[in-house]
């Protein structure tokens, strides 16, 4: 498996603390079946900052100590940006990274409780600007989980999402474990990782987020999203089957 999201670099956000956790990190990851990360450490969320040069040295490090330790584990260079309106300069000053440097996928982090007004349009401008823009963990988005017809029109407009695994098998709660199965059920959502920040609290649960994906929508959901983040690392294009909205359903017939 490939994990697109993941906070493995040491001592740059609230991931791997130290270069021993982040080993510990690469030793669990290989034992869920993963073999290539895209470290995507934290930046301008308003208390980390990575840049694209510093990450890529970083990356650099840790896959020389990974293959002294004979760990069978790749890692790329990646970030996980905090929404904000200079995106299209910052990526322009070479100050932000898209995933696998040369991709063109782009995490967006949203804040945890609300959608910024400019959404929309910054996700419309970073498609004009050539750039494929991936909402990072939507079913963790308080103002989503209420209003998830904002989450359908971004996707139908073309922008796609990245579901926690941790999510999916009821780590963050029920609420959110039944968000991130409508998004499934929706086609609202294209690939799955693990965002795992260490091997204890925050692990990786791929291996068992897969697996209830496959009992509840077969092994053609899974093939699906394992290969979109094949095709992520090549910069080939993921194409999702027609996003539906999530219909609330009625109870008692009251509404």
């Amino acid at each position: 498996m490939i994990d697109i999201h993941c906070h493995i670099l040491p001592g740059v956000d609230d991931g791997a603390k130290t270069l021993e956790d982040s080993l510990d990190m690469a030793n669990e990851a290989v034992s869920q079946g993963i073999h290539t990360i895209i470290a995507t450490p934290h930046h301008l969320n308003g208390k980390y900052d990575n840049y694209k040069q510093e990450i890529i040295e970083q990356v650099d490090l840790l896959n020389d100590r990974i293959q002294a330790e004979n760990i069978p584990l790749t890692i790329l260079p990646g970030q996980e940006t905090r929404i904000n309106g200079e995106m299209i300069n910052l990526l322009e000053e070479g100050d932000l990274l898209p995933l696998n440097q040369t991709s063109g996928y782009l995490f967006v982090e949203l804040p945890s409780n609300h959608v910024p007004r400019y959404t929309k349009q910054l996700l419309f401008d970073l498609q004009v600007q050539g750039y494929k823009p991936i909402i990072v963990h939507p079913e963790r988005n308080k103002e989503l989980i209420q209003s998830p017809d904002q989450l359908y029109e971004f996707v139908n407009n073309g922008t796609l999402t990245q579901i926690t695994a941790a999510s999916v098998v009821g780590k963050f709660g029920k609420e959110i474990r039944k968000f991130s199965h409508q998004l499934i059920e929706s086609n609202l959502t294209h690939f799955i990782s693990s965002d795992a920040h260490n091997t204890t609290t925050r692990g990786f649960c791929m291996q068992d987020a897969m697996n209830e994906i496959q009992t509840s929508y077969g092994y053609s959901m899974t093939y699906f999203l394992m290969e979109n983040a094949q095709l992520l690392l090549e910069g080939e294009t993921v194409v999702g089957d027609v996003p539906e909205r999530i219909k609330k359903k009625k109870f008692l017939g009251l509404f």
